[in-house]
């Protein structure tokens, strides 16, 4: 299967690439992060802030937009992107991760997953097919297969082994229905190595925990399955940061080089960075705009609390180096007053500025890789979020 990713450069001194992955929205640059929009929504910002933040793929979650509003309301109203006004990408997780946290509520079976809503208790089964039909009524760029998760602290490696079993089994009838939905003709690479992209694309979710022979396994079954690019599950979960790193490297020294790999619910900077240096292109995380409602700020300087007394008459803006909204407009002072009086604009400008650092690290990330100066910009990063 082609995938309509173009890698541009690598970092001559580790797996770290650039490239641009093509959807039926448009180009995505990447090493990418993708902010979250579980349920259509960004919290506290709308689409033209996305825009501003320089945002170009987002996050949506099946699960979510399957119990509310529902895949065939959406699917009536013209699709997530008209529903909530986004002309970007959108990729949508697969549940899978959703089910899993509900653990009293599921039961897994060879069919698929049977839970109940969290809304009203009502019984609903996830399986393979039905997933695809889902996302694709939903009508997102990038489609997630159905798997089951566990959690990566101090798991069993015999239930690591039976859910990858299962997620292996699961991905084969998910890739099978997905080329019976989906016309497989309406990609083609254009003369100068471009893509033009008519349908949506299939990511297949490599599990396998903290294991590195599972993970290997994993990523090798995957990489024989017709996808357009991989994902890297059940991480980012309690694990240390030396076991992600030793699966994230575990799953990409044996995935194809040609196609993206995401990394799902990863958002804080330092394992961003060490990611990408294992060649990972894509990432999303609720972090900046969660910790944004807490008063968390990102900045080149490293994190600051918004709430502390030494902000109160301070008439900088944020981060000098920011062109976000808020740092264009606002000084720490008034976004401190902000806070402390419980205004919601203040959800807004911080989460604002948060997503935008990130987007904005990725353009650095970018520039140092294609410079060559990759894990030199790394390091000098991780000094000021040790």
């Amino acid at each position: 299967m082609i995938s309509p990713f173009k890698i541009l450069t690598k970092d001559p001194q580790s797996k770290a690439r650039t490239g641009i992955l093509y959807t039926k929205h448009g180009p995505v640059k990447t090493p990418v992060f993708m902010p979250v929009a579980t349920q259509a929504s960004v919290k506290a910002l709308t689409s033209a802030d996305l825009k501003d933040v320089h945002a170009e793929c987002l996050l949506s979650n099946t699960y979510h937009l399957y119990l509310r509003p529902g895949t065939k309301t959406l699917q009536q109203l013209g699709g997530l992107h008209k529903f909530m006004k986004w002309d970007g990408s959108i990729l949508t997780d697969s549940g899978g991760f959703q089910v899993y946290s509900l653990s009293q509520f599921r039961k897994i079976s060879e069919e698929g997953v049977l839970f109940r809503s969290h809304h009203d208790g009502s019984k609903h089964l996830f399986t393979p097919e039905n997933v695809i039909n889902f996302e694709n009524e939903i009508g997102s760029d990038i489609w997630t297969m159905l798997d089951v998760c566990i959690h990566a602290k101090d798991p069993s490696k015999h239930d690591a082994r039976q859910a990858l079993e299962q997620t292996k089994r699961w991905a084969v009838r998910a890739a099978k229905h997905y080329q019976e939905v989906v016309p497989q003709q309406n990609i083609t690479q254009n003369t100068d190595g471009s893509f033009s992209v008519q349908n949506s694309l299939l990511f297949g979710i490599i599990q396998g925990s903290i294991f590195t022979d599972l993970r290997k396994e994993a990523a090798r079954h995957m990489a024989a399955l017709p996808t357009h690019g991989y994902c890297l599950g059940g991480l980012s979960l309690g694990e240390t940061q030396q076991q992600m790193n030793d699966a994230v490297l575990a799953v990409t020294e044996n995935l194809p080089e040609n196609k993206p790999r995401y990394f799902m619910g990863l958002g804080t900077p330092v394992e961003i960075l060490n990611s990408v240096e294992r060649g990972v292109d894509m990432f999303d995380c609720v972090w900046p705009t969660r910790v944004a409602r807490n008063g968390l700020v990102m900045t080149d300087e490293g994190r600051m609390n918004i709430k502390n007394a030494c902000y109160r008459l301070d008439e900088r803006p944020l981060d000098e180096n920011c062109d976000c909204f808020a740092c264009r407009n606002y000084s720490r002072a008034y976004l401190s007053h902000l806070f402390r009086s419980g205004e919601l604009t203040s959800h807004r400008l911080l989460s604002m500025h948060n997503i935008r650092f990130l987007t904005r690290t990725m353009e650095r990330v970018r520039e140092a890789i294609e410079n060559g100066t990759f894990l030199q910009f790394k390091e000098e990063f991780i000094k000021k979020y040790e």
